[in-house]
């Protein structure tokens, strides 16, 4: 049986009917910061449970919801979720975690080092410069982890 998990971030208040369309049917998402505003969250929710943390943009009350970084568990793997990779400040390894999401760069990148997964979505909001519109999904299936980056201009 595979889990399904959506993976966007840096949204920055944005949330595009094409991201929709793509984390339609996951089981799970799982935003790497940088919403932009409370109602992207509540927006996501509609679609799937969400595990959601704060970027570097988002202040004010309404982000005081979203801790910095977060480890979840999801179809028995160890998520560890923060924005900027740059800031990460444990050995995944030594902590058991599998997989490491993150955002802030824009850029989607998917790599495995230590046998730890780290996979970031890119930017799934406005364009920026000119990176692409991204967002991941991330099929957990009993051979294994599946990431894959959706280009939203291609949806």
């Amino acid at each position: 049986m595979t889990f399904r998990i959506g993976i966007i971030s840096d949204t920055h208040g944005l949330l595009k009917p094409e991201a929709e369309i793509c984390l339609a049917g996951v089981d799970h998402i799982v935003h790497g910061g940088d919403i932009g505003r409370a109602d992207i969250i509540a927006a996501l929710r509609r679609i799937a449970p969400v595990t959601a943390i704060r970027g570097n943009v988002d202040t004010g009350a309404w982000a005081d919801e979203f801790p910095e970084t977060w480890t979840v568990r999801l179809a028995d793997r160890s998520i560890f979720v923060l924005h900027d990779l740059k800031a990460l400040q444990i050995d995944p390894v030594a902590l058991g975690i599998d997989i490491v999401v993150s955002g802030h760069s824009h850029v989607p990148k998917i790599e495995t080092i230590g046998g730890v997964l780290y996979l970031n979505p890119g930017s799934a909001g406005r364009r920026r410069f000119k990176l692409p519109i991204t967002l991941a999904t991330l099929d957990v299936t009993r051979e294994g982890l599946l990431p894959n980056i959706h280009d939203l201009g291609e949806v």
